[in-house]
């Protein structure tokens, strides 16, 4: 699947000899009354909900699953819409001496207005999330002051990217 580039991160702290880890990850953007839909951890960071994509899964299913695991939100399928993806290069972090890729796509999508439960995993917990809505202003002011992980600077270029492009459709 060929999506639009968006943004490509690349820390070239890595050779290309290196063993590779890539790997495919898929973003939610759900936007209600100009608030979109996030993970906020207990420390005030946010984080657009999606995840990794489980093996026979297509996009559409994860971003399904990870939105309901990570939000208890249900998507509507037939809402879901292609936005772009942004490619992260670099020394993988846990395993030292490879070279890791990850590919984040990002979609549109619409959710019902009924809200489940979450089923989070344990570092989840762990951090804290919750559901929280919020505007784009919040989230990039409040992600850029306490910049703390990589997934975090990732989130946070999107968001600026996407307030960029509104602004130029206004």
């Amino acid at each position: 699947r060929i999506m639009e580039t968006i943004l490509v991160l690349d820390e070239k702290n890595y050779t290309d000899d290196m063993p590779v880890f890539e790997k495919i990850g898929v973003r939610a953007i759900i936007c209600k009354d100009g608030r979109y839909a996030m993970q906020r951890s207990a420390d005030g960071e946010y984080k657009i909900p999606g995840g990794g994509m489980e093996t026979g899964e297509s996009c559409e299913e994860t971003i399904i699953r990870e939105v309901l695991e990570e939000t208890g939100l249900k998507v509507l399928p037939e809402t879901i819409k292609e936005i772009g993806e942004i490619t992260e290069l670099r020394e993988d972090l846990f395993q030292k001496g490879t070279k890791y890729i990850c590919h984040s796509l990002f979609y549109f999508c619409d959710v019902s207005d009924e809200v489940g439960e979450m089923h989070l995993t344990p570092s989840e917990v762990l951090k804290g999330y919750t559901l929280q809505w919020a505007t784009l202003d919040e989230i990039i002011e409040c992600n850029t002051r306490l910049l703390k992980d990589k997934w975090t600077f990732r989130d946070t270029e999107f968001l600026k990217w996407l307030r960029w492009k509104s602004d130029l459709n206004r």
